[in-house]
């Protein structure tokens, strides 16, 4: 069923505005600069000492007008106020807007004049406000609270922003455009989500270096808001350009290690396993170095992969599972042995998790093993490394292999 406009109109705002919050911390100049999620106001940039709170809006269908603008303003202006009259520090505050239409409304010539008659007076539950008198405050003042507002209603368009930000996450990590979303972008929504939901207001306090070291982590950390919003199939077809689309494929020894869902059926789990058979292996008699694909499943049970086996065996699929005949003990030879046109085997099928260690030690060659996992590797701390694909189903696979 197709998302809901309104669903993914909400989604675009809430990426949009956590989007400004990362670009902000990599704009930053010093290292030790910070930013304070919902602060003073949506986000408050504290840089050289320097204090700016901004409030972030994304209205890609909605048009300009001056009442728009009006309320945050208007809280602004009681933060000033309250500071004018508590003797502390003036801060600089920045309305900063993305609107579809509209934007010649906004006036030539924002003065104390328009900010008393279209920001101050107003009317609230049949009752009107004259905001400026309210706060006590005199034209004078009221310039100089104008000096320290910033109001920007030609933002970025959510496009724009997210490149930017993939653009500058590429410079300061020196890495393509895939590492840039999938590992450090991802990596960073995880951080601010998490840091936006706590209490105090100093846990919701980042500084560069921190933040930097935080999202510098190698691996997809899958964030299911993200994939929805982008798409799945799109996600899938990311990664398959990554590390599945290959003209010449080398003779590697390759381990696909999946996650069983428990939704996949056992005759659609055959089909996906012969159709990495079909992909990844190569037996023909020309072949001077022939290969196939280690296959294991993560989470069955020793019945259902029986059952997977002997559809795939009724199917006319070779393949090798490490036992001689009926009976026998586990072989790891058997598995290790190289495949070729005369034995037709096709893939390798490792029935328990305990056995890849030592295959993955003795398996000659290059090595190439890829874990797709659903919300945490089940493979953790492997000596011989991985590359670690969230999914979130085990059909995924098909789209990315």
């Amino acid at each position: 069923m197709p998302k809901g406009r309104d669903a993914i109109d909400t989604i675009t705002g809430y990426y949009y505005q956590f989007d400004y919050y990362i670009l902000q911390i990599l704009n930053l100049t010093s290292d030790s600069d910070t930013i304070t999620i919902e602060g003073i106001e949506d986000v408050d940039i504290n840089e050289q000492e320097r204090i700016k709170a901004v409030q972030c809006k994304y209205y890609a269908k909605t048009e300009y007008n001056h009442s728009i603008i009006a309320s945050p303003i208007r809280l602004m202006l009681k933060d000033y106020a309250l500071r004018k009259k508590e003797q502390r520090n003036l801060i600089t505050y920045m309305l900063y807007g993305h609107y579809e239409s509209g934007h010649d409304k906004f006036p030539v010539k924002f003065d104390v004049n328009f900010l008393k008659s279209k920001i101050c007076t107003y009317t609230h539950k049949n009752k009107k406000h004259i905001l400026h008198k309210e706060l006590g405050l005199s034209d004078n003042q009221l310039e100089e609270f104008l000096r320290f507002l910033v109001i920007d209603i030609k933002a970025r368009s959510y496009e724009e922003q997210e490149k930017q930000i993939l653009a500058q996450i590429c410079k300061i990590f020196n890495c393509g455009m895939f590492e840039a979303e999938y590992y450090y972008y991802n990596n960073a929504l995880r951080v601010l989500k998490k840091i936006s939901t706590e209490q105090e207001e100093e846990k919701r306090k980042l500084n560069k270096k921190d933040f930097l070291d935080r999202i510098n982590k190698k691996g997809i950390l899958f964030d299911n808001w993200y994939i929805e919003y982008k798409g799945i199939q799109r996600y899938c077809n990311d990664v398959k350009n990554k590390y599945f689309r290959k003209n010449n494929i080398s003779p590697y020894e390759r381990f696909f290690l999946i996650q069983y869902d428990g939704v996949i059926t056992e005759h659609e789990l055959a089909n996906l396993l012969i159709l990495i058979s079909k992909k990844w292996s190569k037996i023909s008699q020309r072949e001077s170095k022939p290969y196939c694909p280690y296959i294991y499943l993560n989470g069955i049970s020793s019945e259902q992969l029986v059952s997977v086996k002997n559809i795939i065996s009724s199917n006319g699929v070779a393949f090798c599972d490490g036992y001689g005949f009926l009976g026998a003990s586990y072989n790891s030879n058997l598995m290790l042995k190289r495949t070729n046109y005369f034995t037709g085997i096709q893939f390798k099928i490792v029935n328990d998790a305990r056995n890849l260690e030592e295959l993955f030690q003795k398996a000659s060659g290059i090595k190439e093993i890829y874990q797709f996992y659903i919300e945490t590797p089940f493979l953790q701390n492997s000596k011989y490394g991985d590359i670690r694909i969230p999914i979130q189903k085990t059909r995924d696979v098909e789209m990315i292999v």
